[in-house]
Protein backbone atom coordinates (compact mmCIF):
# COMPACT_ATOMS: atom_id res chain seq x y z
CA UNK A 1 0.00 0.00 0.00
CA UNK A 2 0.96 3.49 -0.92
CA UNK A 3 2.20 5.86 2.08
CA UNK A 4 -0.34 8.42 2.52
CA UNK A 5 0.60 11.93 2.45
CA UNK A 6 -1.19 15.06 3.53
CA UNK A 7 -0.83 18.56 2.04
CA UNK A 8 -2.36 21.38 3.44
CA UNK A 9 -3.66 24.14 1.38
CA UNK A 10 -3.32 21.87 -1.20
CA UNK A 11 -5.82 22.37 -3.94
CA UNK A 12 -4.59 25.91 -5.03
CA UNK A 13 -1.21 27.44 -5.57
CA UNK A 14 2.23 25.85 -4.78
CA UNK A 15 0.05 23.02 -2.63
CA UNK A 16 -1.72 22.07 -5.74
CA UNK A 17 1.53 21.53 -7.40
CA UNK A 18 2.82 19.57 -3.89
CA UNK A 19 0.01 17.17 -4.20
CA UNK A 20 0.33 16.59 -8.22
CA UNK A 21 3.51 15.81 -7.88
CA UNK A 22 3.18 13.51 -4.74
CA UNK A 23 0.73 11.33 -6.47
CA UNK A 24 2.44 11.25 -9.57
CA UNK A 25 5.47 9.68 -7.48
CA UNK A 26 3.01 7.17 -5.87
CA UNK A 27 1.90 8.40 -2.35
CA UNK A 28 -1.97 8.29 -1.72
CA UNK A 29 -2.51 11.76 -1.24
CA UNK A 30 -5.14 13.97 0.52
CA UNK A 31 -5.46 17.64 -0.04
CA UNK A 32 -6.66 19.78 2.33
CA UNK A 33 -7.97 22.73 1.93
CA UNK A 34 -9.93 25.42 4.20
CA UNK A 35 -12.82 27.86 2.05
CA UNK A 36 -13.14 27.39 -1.27
CA UNK A 37 -15.66 24.30 -2.43
CA UNK A 38 -15.58 25.35 -5.77
CA UNK A 39 -11.84 25.62 -6.64
CA UNK A 40 -11.40 22.56 -4.28
CA UNK A 41 -14.14 20.43 -6.20
CA UNK A 42 -12.74 21.31 -9.54
CA UNK A 43 -9.15 20.31 -8.71
CA UNK A 44 -10.36 17.27 -6.75
CA UNK A 45 -12.17 16.42 -10.63
CA UNK A 46 -9.45 17.18 -12.56
CA UNK A 47 -6.68 15.31 -10.86
CA UNK A 48 -8.38 12.53 -8.90
CA UNK A 49 -6.71 13.52 -5.97
CA UNK A 50 -9.57 13.19 -2.42
CA UNK A 51 -9.90 16.93 -0.84
CA UNK A 52 -10.96 17.47 2.93
CA UNK A 53 -12.21 20.80 4.46
CA UNK A 54 -11.20 21.93 7.66
CA UNK A 55 -8.90 25.50 9.54
CA UNK A 56 -5.55 24.50 10.24
CA UNK A 57 -6.21 26.94 12.69
CA UNK A 58 -8.67 25.17 14.80
CA UNK A 59 -7.18 21.74 16.79
CA UNK A 60 -10.30 19.73 16.88
CA UNK A 61 -10.31 20.66 13.28
CA UNK A 62 -7.46 19.43 12.26
CA UNK A 63 -7.84 16.25 14.50
CA UNK A 64 -10.91 15.18 13.08
CA UNK A 65 -9.55 15.88 9.46
CA UNK A 66 -6.51 13.83 9.91
CA UNK A 67 -8.90 10.94 11.83
CA UNK A 68 -11.16 11.19 8.77
CA UNK A 69 -8.16 10.65 6.26
CA UNK A 70 -6.57 7.97 8.08
CA UNK A 71 -10.04 6.21 7.51
CA UNK A 72 -10.41 6.72 4.50
CA UNK A 73 -6.64 5.85 3.16
CA UNK A 74 -4.45 5.04 6.20
CA UNK A 75 -2.00 6.20 8.60
CA UNK A 76 -0.36 9.25 7.93
CA UNK A 77 3.00 8.80 6.46
CA UNK A 78 4.24 12.38 5.29
CA UNK A 79 3.22 15.97 5.97
CA UNK A 80 2.88 18.98 4.00
CA UNK A 81 2.23 21.96 5.95
CA UNK A 82 1.90 24.42 3.61
CA UNK A 83 -1.63 26.31 4.20
CA UNK A 84 -1.60 30.16 4.72
CA UNK A 85 -2.65 33.49 4.46
CA UNK A 86 -1.52 37.36 4.43
CA UNK A 87 -2.71 40.17 6.43
CA UNK A 88 -0.31 43.01 5.32
CA UNK A 89 -0.23 46.06 6.67
CA UNK A 90 2.17 48.37 7.96
CA UNK A 91 3.15 47.75 11.82
CA UNK A 92 1.84 50.70 12.97
CA UNK A 93 -0.90 49.99 10.91
CA UNK A 94 -1.56 46.39 11.78
CA UNK A 95 -4.44 45.63 13.61
CA UNK A 96 -4.46 42.42 16.36
CA UNK A 97 -7.12 40.85 14.12
CA UNK A 98 -4.43 40.81 11.77
CA UNK A 99 -2.00 39.79 13.37
CA UNK A 100 -3.70 36.94 15.56
CA UNK A 101 -5.10 35.91 12.04
CA UNK A 102 -1.48 35.21 10.76
CA UNK A 103 -0.15 33.94 13.75
CA UNK A 104 -3.15 31.28 14.42
CA UNK A 105 -2.85 29.77 10.77
CA UNK A 106 0.95 29.77 9.57
CA UNK A 107 2.51 29.47 13.01
CA UNK A 108 -0.18 27.49 15.56
CA UNK A 109 -1.15 25.63 12.37
CA UNK A 110 1.69 23.75 11.79
CA UNK A 111 1.34 22.67 15.66
CA UNK A 112 -2.22 21.78 14.99
CA UNK A 113 -1.77 19.81 11.96
CA UNK A 114 1.23 17.93 13.16
CA UNK A 115 0.50 17.40 17.04
CA UNK A 116 -2.29 14.80 16.09
CA UNK A 117 -0.28 12.74 13.53
CA UNK A 118 3.32 12.68 15.22
CA UNK A 119 2.42 9.70 18.06
CA UNK A 120 1.65 7.46 15.46
CA UNK A 121 4.80 8.58 13.31
CA UNK A 122 6.79 7.83 16.22
CA UNK A 123 5.30 4.68 16.90
CA UNK A 124 5.68 3.06 13.27
CA UNK A 125 9.04 4.71 13.12
CA UNK A 126 8.37 6.80 10.22
CA UNK A 127 7.55 10.03 9.32
CA UNK A 128 8.30 13.13 7.24
CA UNK A 129 7.74 16.59 8.17
CA UNK A 130 7.92 19.05 5.14
CA UNK A 131 7.14 22.47 6.41
CA UNK A 132 6.79 25.16 3.68
CA UNK A 133 7.95 28.54 5.26
CA UNK A 134 9.24 31.44 3.19
CA UNK A 135 12.13 33.92 2.12
CA UNK A 136 10.19 36.45 4.27
CA UNK A 137 10.92 34.19 7.34
CA UNK A 138 14.89 34.49 6.90
CA UNK A 139 15.07 38.27 6.13
CA UNK A 140 11.82 39.49 7.13
CA UNK A 141 9.85 42.21 4.81
CA UNK A 142 8.67 45.00 5.38
CA UNK A 143 4.38 45.31 5.97
CA UNK A 144 4.77 41.78 7.32
CA UNK A 145 5.58 41.80 10.68
CA UNK A 146 2.93 39.23 11.32
CA UNK A 147 3.68 36.68 8.00
CA UNK A 148 7.72 36.96 8.29
CA UNK A 149 7.31 36.30 12.43
CA UNK A 150 5.21 33.34 11.54
CA UNK A 151 7.28 31.84 9.12
CA UNK A 152 10.19 32.40 10.73
CA UNK A 153 8.62 30.44 13.99
CA UNK A 154 8.00 27.68 11.00
CA UNK A 155 12.02 27.22 10.84
CA UNK A 156 12.44 26.96 14.76
CA UNK A 157 9.56 24.85 14.86
CA UNK A 158 11.17 22.74 12.51
CA UNK A 159 14.76 22.63 13.93
CA UNK A 160 12.99 21.47 17.38
CA UNK A 161 11.35 18.72 15.83
CA UNK A 162 13.47 16.92 13.92
CA UNK A 163 15.53 16.95 17.20
CA UNK A 164 13.34 14.96 18.55
CA UNK A 165 11.93 12.82 15.90
CA UNK A 166 15.53 11.58 15.14
CA UNK A 167 15.48 8.60 16.73
CA UNK A 168 11.95 7.71 16.00
CA UNK A 169 12.65 7.88 12.17
CA UNK A 170 11.08 11.07 11.93
CA UNK A 171 12.63 14.04 9.58
CA UNK A 172 11.42 17.27 9.70
CA UNK A 173 12.53 19.81 7.12
CA UNK A 174 11.41 23.21 5.47
CA UNK A 175 11.64 24.82 2.18
CA UNK A 176 11.58 28.69 1.98
CA UNK A 177 10.38 29.99 -1.26
CA UNK A 178 11.22 32.85 -2.98
CA UNK A 179 8.87 34.72 -5.37
CA UNK A 180 6.96 31.82 -7.36
CA UNK A 181 4.44 32.37 -10.19
CA UNK A 182 1.25 31.81 -8.92
CA UNK A 183 -1.84 33.13 -9.68
CA UNK A 184 -1.41 35.98 -6.92
CA UNK A 185 2.10 36.77 -7.85
CA UNK A 186 1.19 36.95 -11.68
CA UNK A 187 -1.38 39.01 -10.72
CA UNK A 188 0.80 41.79 -9.57
CA UNK A 189 0.81 44.42 -12.39
CA UNK A 190 3.31 43.78 -14.83
CA UNK A 191 5.38 46.89 -14.38
CA UNK A 192 6.01 45.88 -10.97
CA UNK A 193 6.97 42.92 -11.39
CA UNK A 194 9.60 43.86 -14.35
CA UNK A 195 10.97 47.10 -12.71
CA UNK A 196 10.19 45.89 -8.29
CA UNK A 197 10.80 42.49 -8.16
CA UNK A 198 12.62 40.32 -11.10
CA UNK A 199 15.69 42.46 -10.58
CA UNK A 200 15.69 41.09 -6.81
CA UNK A 201 16.29 38.08 -8.14
CA UNK A 202 19.69 36.99 -9.72
CA UNK A 203 18.07 34.13 -12.12
CA UNK A 204 15.92 36.35 -13.47
CA UNK A 205 12.55 34.84 -13.43
CA UNK A 206 9.66 34.13 -11.12
CA UNK A 207 10.17 29.85 -9.57
CA UNK A 208 7.38 27.63 -10.32
CA UNK A 209 5.49 25.98 -8.16
CA UNK A 210 6.37 22.57 -9.65
CA UNK A 211 10.29 23.83 -8.80
CA UNK A 212 8.94 23.69 -5.05
CA UNK A 213 7.47 20.65 -5.01
CA UNK A 214 9.90 18.92 -6.61
CA UNK A 215 11.70 20.43 -3.64
CA UNK A 216 8.88 18.41 -1.29
CA UNK A 217 9.10 15.47 -3.16
CA UNK A 218 12.61 15.05 -2.57
CA UNK A 219 12.33 15.37 0.81
CA UNK A 220 9.24 13.16 1.21
CA UNK A 221 11.53 10.22 -0.16
CA UNK A 222 13.66 7.55 1.49
CA UNK A 223 16.97 9.37 -0.06
CA UNK A 224 15.97 12.13 2.05
CA UNK A 225 16.80 9.81 4.91
CA UNK A 226 19.81 11.62 6.64
CA UNK A 227 17.97 14.76 5.97
CA UNK A 228 16.47 16.44 8.86
CA UNK A 229 16.08 19.77 10.56
CA UNK A 230 17.37 21.55 7.02
CA UNK A 231 16.10 24.68 5.45
CA UNK A 232 16.11 24.71 1.73
CA UNK A 233 16.22 28.71 -0.06
CA UNK A 234 14.26 27.72 -3.43
CA UNK A 235 14.60 31.59 -4.34
CA UNK A 236 16.71 31.74 -7.24
CA UNK A 237 19.67 33.48 -5.53
CA UNK A 238 17.47 36.64 -3.91
CA UNK A 239 18.40 35.36 -0.48
CA UNK A 240 21.66 33.07 1.10
CA UNK A 241 20.95 31.62 4.95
Amino acid sequence: MSKVAVVTGGTRGIGAAISVALKEAGYSVAANYAGNDEKANAFKEETGIPVYKWDVSDYQSCADGIAKVEADLGPVAILVNNAGITRDAMFHKMTPENWNDVISTNLTGLFNMTHPVWPGMRERGFGRVINISSINGQKGQMGQANYSAAKAGDIGLTKTLAQEGAAKGITVNAICPGYIGTEMVRAVPEKVLNERILPLIPVGRLGEPEEIARCVVFLASDDAGFITGSTISANGGQYFA
